[in-house]
């Protein structure tokens, strides 16, 4: 007598599909690959370009003006976030040099409240990325001669 075969509720015979599986092996942590530390001394070339005090910057970084004095002192290495800040406040700081003729010149334009596209930029607008992001469109709408 012949087997009979299940049959599943649309009245196909019911097939079973086996996936390989990969095993599982375990990298050694020194086969990751390191991210590039970012020191102080590095934060600093940045810093340098424009006047931004100890207190903004520290503002800006959602840091204590004390922490950031104990990476200056220790010229120790940022986490991640702070260095992914830093880095995206060096474009803007790149694009607003660019735009304007002197850092006291884009500075004084930062700390002046703008109206744009229905939202306030100012200084404190850095201290969020989105506000940076803003903040460097503006400068790329200002370049290209559209002053909203």
């Amino acid at each position: 007598m012949a087997k009979a075969k299940k049959i599943n509720p649309i009245g196909t015979p019911n097939r079973v599909v086996e996936e390989f599986a990969m095993p599982y092996i375990p990298v050694p942590k020194q086969g990751l690959p390191q991210v590039a530390e970012f020191t102080y001394r590095k934060f600093k070339k940045i810093a340098d370009k424009v006047p931004f005090t100890q207190t903004e910057w520290a503002g800006i970084l959602h840091l204590s003006e004390r922490t950031l004095q104990r990476y200056a002192k220790n010229n120790s290495s940022f986490e991640g976030i702070y260095t992914d800040r830093i880095l995206q406040l060096q474009e803007l700081i790149d694009i607003g040099l660019a735009t304007f003729t002197s850092s006291d010149s884009f500075y004084q334009w930062l700390k002046k409240d703008k109206t744009v596209m229905g939202q306030v930029l100012n200084f404190h607008s850095l201290s969020s990325a989105r506000g940076i992001q803003e903040t460097i469109h503006q400068l790329a709408r200002i370049q290209q001669g559209i002053y909203a």
